[in-house]
């Protein structure tokens, strides 16, 4: 794109599994992390019994030496098929036997530590980056199914414990990819074929974990596999007041699937709404906007953001303590992963202390792909590899920060042709455009009229490929977000960039 001047603004950074995924994660610290705050009031717990037991019934044995120093763990690559490490589990099956279901006990809150509590965690001394594949499954327990399943999301988590960062894939799953030692197909079959086969090394997480290499060339080494009863049940020990969500846009689902195959009408209205649990869920999952499998993405991204900030905030320790023995019996069954125990309290610890800035979203949309159909009919997303290599580097390894100089620099090394064209009935306003763009050091290669006439919000098409921070630097200019940013082969154009007009573009320039 041929630009000059300068654009004050960086690259901004968009699950319902990665959420699931993650508040798993913060499910297990909490729990550590109240045996923690037990024991910096001098209440020593030796094992995961005497924590309900302590928690629940008020049988808490005292007096005992307090714990000075974290056991150090580095990460290793593990390829198992179920969880390494279940004592956690165990002793709550073993606690059942001895009533712990009655209704908790209360107990006083412990006085506050002198010490910071996270240096009695497990913690993360290998400085590789950790990559977890969060897979979800659509299970319907109501329906009595058993499996293999295909999976419904998938967001590959990069962690990097050097930098403090983090980095949120999601991966749609009509994604047409080569699956290792088998037939090329869809990855959300990955783990069905996997299963099936008994694939070495894990089954269908594992060959999840080998498609994702082999077509992406990402290493990743672990895997937490989840179905539905994880979320809600996460959702309703953590949050359960519910969570409060800002819908930005009006959805309206009449053929929401329920449990047991059948439909249920769900709609969202613009506004912040707390949302409980089931709530939640149909907000994460529903496909039903213009932008289908890739909204939904974003709106589960958006819930990790929304469920992260309701789980740290006041009150988020004291909402488990009373759900504790439920929840990891409830977890037992529904969740696979190669992470031990002490693995996923590191993790969780880590990602506590990341600002929310440090977290980086994105999303293989239509910017990435190209679309088609089978023999039957069915929608299939082709990868370009290029632009995905490009976004994977931007998301897992983001530079500390771009200066206005950089963001123009590369948005000029493109060299791509930009062209405005009108969608609305409003007269001259791609020359009105154009005159703007050219005040700001954007050259213009031609002017048109759109295909439609009553475009109500301004988009930028990349047509070709290969254009992201010439789009990137035109959508910033113009204020609009990132989502607005679109892959195109209508024809209109060949190579090269097009703004196409709605009515918001009256606002836009007259501002």
């Amino acid at each position: 794109m041929r630009v000059s001047g300068w654009l004050l603004g960086l690259i901004g950074c968009g699950v319902w599994l990665a959420a699931t995924g993650l508040c798993s994660m913060t499910a297990f610290v909490l729990a550590h992390q109240t045996v923690v705050d037990l024991q910096e009031s001098g209440i020593l717990l030796d094992d995961p019994l005497a924590t309900l037991r302590c928690v629940n019934f008020g049988q808490c044995e005292s007096d005992r030496p307090v714990v000075d120093d974290a056991p150090v763990i580095a990460l290793r690559p593990l390829f198992t098929a179920v969880p390494t490490e279940i004592s956690p589990v165990a002793a709550v099956t073993a606690a059942a036997t001895l009533g712990v279901d009655a209704p908790p006990a209360l107990i006083d809150t412990p006085p506050a530590p002198t010490l910071d509590p996270r240096r009695v965690l497990p913690r993360i001394a290998d400085p590789r980056q950790i990559r977890i594949l969060l897979l979800g499954i659509d299970q319907r327990s109501a329906a009595g199914e058993s499996g293999p399943f295909r999976t419904d999301t998938m967001i590959l988590l990069n962690i990097d414990p050097v930098r403090k960062t983090a980095g949120v894939l999601s991966l749609p799953r009509d994604l047409w990819v080569s699956i290792p030692d088998f037939e090329p197909g869809r990855i959300n079959t990955a783990n069905f074929i996997g299963d099936v086969n008994a694939y070495p090394g894990g089954g269908g997480p594992a060959l999840a974990m080998e498609t994702v290499r082999a077509n992406f060339g990402i290493q990743v080494d672990n895997y937490l596999l989840i179905n539905f009863e994880v979320f809600t049940g996460l959702i309703d020990a953590l949050a359960p007041r519910g969570v409060p969500v800002d819908v930005t846009e009006f959805i309206d689902d009449p053929d929401y699937p329920d449990d047991r195959y059948g439909t249920v009408h769900v709609r969202f209205d613009l506004g912040e709404e707390r949302m409980d649990a089931e709530r939640l869920l149909q907000y994460a999952r529903t496909r039903a906007t213009e932008g289908g499998d890739f909204d939904r993405a974003r709106r589960q991204q958006q819930v990790l953001d929304a469920v992260r900030s309701e789980v740290l905030s006041a009150g988020g320790i004291l909402n488990f303590i009373a759900q504790a023995p439920r929840l990891w019996e409830e977890l037992s069954d529904n969740y696979r992963t190669n992470l031990s125990y002490s693995e996923i309290v590191a993790i969780a610890s880590l990602l506590g202390e990341l600002e929310e800035d440090d977290i980086h979203y994105e999303v293989i949309d239509n910017l990435y792909v190209s679309t088609g159909t089978n023999q039957q009919g069915e929608m299939l997303l082709y990868p370009d590899y290029a632009s995905i290599s490009d976004l994977i580097q931007r998301v897992f390894f983001p530079p500390a920060q771009l200066s206005p100089a950089e963001i123009e620099a590369r948005a000029a090394a493109e060299n791509a042709a930009v062209y405005v064209f009108n969608g609305t009935q409003r007269t001259g306003l791609a020359n009105a455009t154009r005159e703007w763009f050219i005040d700001r050091g954007v050259l213009i290669t031609g002017i048109g009229n759109d295909t439609a006439s009553d475009r109500p919000f301004t988009e930028v098409r990349d047509y070709g490929g290969g254009h992201f921070w010439s789009a990137y630097y035109i959508a910033q200019l113009m204020g609009l977000p990132s989502d607005r940013i679109r892959r195109s082969g209508d024809g209109l154009i060949a190579q090269g960039i097009m703004v196409a007009l709605g009515e918001d573009a009256l606002a836009i320039i007259g501002g």
